[in-house]
């Protein structure tokens, strides 16, 4: 069964980074991944629950028991807790039931989950139907700007803010403050590139790290291994 990702539904389409589904083939072995940080939250259908993904500082553990098939939506940084109505910080690290920010729209997503409906169209209508405005303008503004490496003083003067402004709208948007952002958002470009082959000293330099050590020391902070063992597994959803 594996894991998939596939592009964004059109009518989230800038607000979702991609749909996803995750599962064991019957028969086979359980699996055990590591869910990486890469500053996204994501409503999740773990064949079980429906849940709130929120975003990571560190490796989170994922079992996958066979037979049992999962789906996610992967909302871009700082969409999500705009739609939810909440605070990013307040999942920050964690896995919650949808049912504890909205009971009646998480109960009839989870009847139609139950009576068979395919997980993706349910989730979908879930964030369709979910009650707050989308993220503004600035929240992209911020994750464009760290992503590329400028500094909290920087981002706040392109918008206008101060620095304690700019901390404090990141932890709502975000769940982190500005300078974890772009260490997470740093690391997810990384993640990336070795992903795809890239050798650790070229990584190094596309994502802006100082020299590859910087690189190793920021791979292990915050996924828990060495960048030789950053493996399509550990990259895979939110759930």
């Amino acid at each position: 069964m594996g894991y998939r990702e596939i592009p964004p539904p059109r009518p989230l389409r800038g607000e979702i980074e991609c749909a996803w589904t995750a599962g064991v083939a019957p028969g086979a072995p359980a699996e055990s991944v590591q869910v990486l940080p890469d500053g996204c939250m994501d409503l999740v259908w773990t064949g079980r629950e429906l849940l709130v993904a929120g975003p990571d500082t560190g490796p989170h553990p994922t079992r996958r028991e066979p037979g049992v098939r999962s789906a996610g939506l992967r909302f871009a940084p700082g969409r999500l807790p705009a739609l939810l109505g909440l605070p990013a910080a307040e999942v920050r690290d964690e896995r919650v039931p949808v049912a504890e920010f909205h009971p009646a729209l998480a109960a009839r997503a989870l009847a139609r989950l139950e009576s068979g409906e395919r997980p993706l169209p349910v989730l979908l209508g879930l964030a369709l139907a979910l009650p707050g405005d989308p993220a503004g303008p600035a929240v992209r503004v911020v994750a464009d700007q760290l992503a590329r490496g400028a500094s909290a003083a920087e981002t706040a003067d392109r918008l206008g803010w101060t620095e304690r402004s700019l901390h404090r709208r990141c932890l709502a948007a975000f769940g982190y403050g500005p300078a974890v952002l772009r260490r997470v958002l740093r690391f997810r470009r990384a993640s990336l590139l070795l992903w795809n082959g890239v050798p650790i000293a070229t990584a190094a330099a596309e994502a802006g790290y100082a020299d590859q050590p910087h690189l190793s020391r920021e791979v292990r902070a915050l996924a828990g291994v060495a960048p030789s063992q950053i493996f399509p597994a550990q990259r895979a959803s939110g759930a």
